[in-house]
């Protein structure tokens, strides 16, 4: 069993950034731009509906762009890049099999039921399919988990910045989180979704140069899968290499546990559930554009990989035992070095912008969804009912900012991880994967009982815990990494929870037939049913064809990485 070291020792000292007057100058007019965009998402917010959803109407090339982002946070990058150097070529799993076939489903398949239900969240999904008590206990498990990963956010910043710059972690603290409280309680989700869009480009701004230059400094792609392979082995550079059951690898997973754990379970508990992405598609304007939302994100999501993959394997090939004690660098650095090793003035202050943008995104994602889920899903359903709309809306912003407060509790409880992305398919796999065998059982079969989706739900939330704390972490089973009791332990929720529900469903009532009305697989509701918008006779206005060719091309692309 791994023991990962810890994410609380201050990141390698030698990272402090040569910064200058222009790189701070760059990463003020960011501040001022993202506040702005916050005062002029302001004037549109009248209903709670604006403030929680936009009001339902924004286009679809503006909420694909923000639910890509909203995922593209700092941990992302982060945590992608020291998967990339701890692991090798098997990040791309996260991607073209643990994202873009799950983005599709989303979109082909859920996204009908979430907007034609006309819900505001993802817990409310539940309320109309089983009960109050599954309804309450989603509701619940996602706000805390909104929290923790807002808190994972907000942390990694500070230790980042007072690395970088120099900044006390109070400060960077206090600094990142005001800035998206501020744009937050002032415009909504429409702030955060504008916001997002201008993150998504600044983002791609600071990560490309440094692909570029360090692939430069290896010598290529060539100088890099030679280094690597030399130093790492052959199955370093591959996406299947050494992945057969019982075979040795570094990832510490075999293809079954990829494919099941990380591609069906994870990725689909994720994607398909995780309200923080599926608000953004809510936000949409119609049924159409709100299909289309995670199609559009899905493409720029299968060629990311490289972008935040590279730079893992270029730290990697560049420090012998990149992320050992021996090396003085952790795996979550690997971004970081290439930044202070390659980046000059100017170019530095845009990739330090794009870091912050990142982290802020991440936060924002996350408290945005949180503010809706507690506002609506909790407070305005089981403790405060009836009241004018205003009072959701002004409730809505205090919440956002206890959640702030909150994430800055929370955030510390990431400290024994050096590899942030293992925490977060952790956190997914106690609360996003449960959630989603009880939708998908929900909507595909009948006979689910009333009953079964709060005890199927709170099962598997129980069994992947178990599993992890207890069988991995006691070392009851050897499993080789985190991230292979990680995919371990989804399965296992996954497994326990339709197991649950299969068997209370068999002892109590279910649903009646006329209450599943757009709610069932082969059942419709008007929303489901709307007519076309005019101009959707447009091939790329298709959901079916965006889908499929996001899944043919994301396919082709694993050629060269499995050979």
């Amino acid at each position: 069993m791994q023991t990962p070291t810890n994410l609380a020792v201050p990141l390698a000292a030698e990272l402090r950034l040569p910064t200058s007057w222009l790189d701070y100058t760059i990463l003020g007019i960011y501040f001022v731009v993202v506040l702005g965009i916050g005062f002029a998402a302001r004037r549109s917010v009248k209903t709670s509906l604006d403030f929680f959803l936009s009001g339902r109407s924004l286009p679809a090339w503006i909420t694909g762009l923000a639910f890509i982002s909203a995922n593209l946070a700092a941990t992302e990058i982060l945590g992608m890049a020291a998967n990339s150097a701890q692991y090798g070529a098997y990040t791309v799993h996260w991607y073209w099999i643990g994202a873009i076939p799950a983005m599709v489903f989303l979109g082909l398949v859920m996204m009908p039921f979430y907007y034609g239900s006309k819900v505001r969240s993802v817990p409310e999904m539940l309320l109309l399919r089983f009960d109050k008590w599954a309804h309450l206990l989603s509701s619940l498990l996602f706000a805390f988990a909104a929290i923790l990963i807002a808190g994972v956010n907000l942390y990694a910043l500070a230790l980042v910045v007072e690395a970088l710059l120099g900044w006390p972690q109070w400060v960077a603290i206090v600094v990142a989180g005001a800035f998206v409280l501020a744009y937050i309680t002032l415009g909504g989700l429409s702030s955060a979704i504008y916001n997002e869009v201008l993150q998504f480009f600044v983002i791609l701004a600071a990560l490309i140069p440094i692909v570029v230059l360090g692939l430069k400094k290896v010598g290529g792609w060539g100088g890099l899968t030679d280094k690597l392979t030399a130093t790492h082995g052959s199955n370093f550079t591959s996406a299947w290499g050494g992945t057969g059951i019982g075979s040795a690898n570094p990832l510490g997973a075999n293809w079954l546990t990829i494919v099941l754990g990380l591609g069906f379970v994870l990725s689909f508990g994720y994607w398909t559930t995780n309200f923080a992405e599926v608000q953004r598609a809510l936000s949409a304007k119609n049924l159409s554009a709100a299909q289309r939302t995670p199609l559009i994100a899905a493409y720029p999501k299968i060629f990311i990989v490289f972008l935040v993959m590279i730079p893992g394997l270029v730290a990697a090939a560049l420090v012998p035992g990149f992320g050992t004690t021996k090396s003085g660098y952790q795996y979550n650095d690997a971004i970081l070095y290439l930044m202070h090793g390659l980046l000059p003035n100017g170019v530095l202050g845009i990739a330090i912008t794009g870091l912050l943008a990142a982290f802020m995104a991440g936060m924002a994602a996350n408290v945005s969804s949180f503010n809706t889920v507690f506002t609506n899903d909790i407070w305005g359903r089981y403790v405060v009912k009836g009241r004018e709309d205003g009072y959701y809306v002004r409730f809505g912003r205090l919440i956002t900012v206890i959640g702030v407060c909150a994430s800055v509790g929370t955030a510390f409880l990431a400290s024994s991880f050096s590899n942030i992305m293992s925490y977060l398919q952790t956190l997914f796999s106690f609360f996003n994967v449960p959630m989603f065998v009880v939708f998908i059982i929900g909507m595909f079969w009948k006979r689910a009982s009333v009953k079964s989706g709060f005890w199927g739900l709170l099962a598997g939330t129980v069994a992947a815990m178990v599993n992890y704390f207890v069988i991995y972490k006691q070392g009851i089973i050897d499993i080789p990494t985190d991230q292979g009791a990680n995919f371990v332990s989804a399965m296992v929720g996954f497994a326990a929870g339709a197991v649950v529900m299969f068997a209370v469903s068999l002892f109590t009532e279910p649903k009646p037939a006329e209450e599943l009305q757009g709610l069932v697989y082969g059942t419709t509701s008007p929303g489901m049913t709307e007519p076309p918008a005019p101009g959707d006779e447009a091939w790329y206005r298709k959901p079916a064809l965006l889908g499929w060719g996001a899944v043919i091309i994301a396919a082709a692309c694993y050629i060269p990485f499995s050979l």
